[in-house]
């Protein structure tokens, strides 16, 4: 299981994790990166698209955290 946060202290707000996950990230009434997911567990045929905003985030704000 494949958990996601976004570290809300270094989101600048780039939009990169709601344009490259839409399913899993969303926008908040400033722009800044939010998780639409309520536990923040990643569906399976999610996880390619939220790791990849985790990459493409520029100030690495988006934390997934693998759980047993």
């Amino acid at each position: 299981m494949v958990k996601v946060a976004i570290d809300t202290g270094l989101c600048q707000g780039h939009g990169r994790c709601y344009d490259l996950a839409p399913e899993v990230f969303g926008e908040d009434d400033e722009g800044y990166g939010t998780v639409l997911l309520p536990d923040g567990v990643i569906p399976p045929e999610a996880l390619a698209d939220a790791r990849r905003a985790a990459v493409n985030c520029p100030e690495r704000a988006v934390l997934l955290t693998e759980e047993a």
